[in-house]
């Protein structure tokens, strides 16, 4: 597992359909290449949460990870990787003023249905040998 302070670590559900295009999105929205991901069922993914002490039976969907300063979980992680893709998804800050528990509410209702809602597949995505170098896994 390489892994450097330069890039952003997201760690997700990969047998989630929802999770998986959201990674997908994120992906094309990195201009920057911030970003490398690791799903939570992996052994990159499962040492890094371990590292920080974080229960992948409570926190199961998505963590952002900026080594050497910071996690975030949830809605906050959601919205710090939204953010920084600049132009109108800066738009997202609005939802910084609602309290992180009242959006953790929506974040949980819409992660606790996901599978039902969109799906679930019976492995991990394995990335395309294009995308290989932003999976840490």
């Amino acid at each position: 597992m390489q892994v450097n302070n330069l890039h952003k670590i997201i760690l997700f559900d990969g047998v989630c359909n929802l999770c998986n295009s959201s990674v997908q999105l994120i992906i094309k929205n990195d201009k920057k290449d911030e970003y490398r991901f690791a799903s939570l069922q992996s052994e990159a993914g499962q040492k890094l949460a371990k590292e920080r002490h974080i229960d992948t039976a409570i926190v199961d969907s998505i963590i952002l990870i900026i080594p050497g300063v910071a996690y975030y979980t949830k809605s906050t992680a959601a919205l710090c990787i939204g953010k920084s893709f600049g132009g109108l998804w800066s738009l997202l800050s609005i939802f910084e003023w609602i309290p992180e528990k009242s959006r953790d509410l929506v974040y949980d209702y819409i992660a606790k249905n996901r599978y039902k809602w969109y799906g679930k597949q019976e492995a991990c995505m394995i990335p395309t040998a294009e995308l290989k170098a932003k999976f840490l896994d």
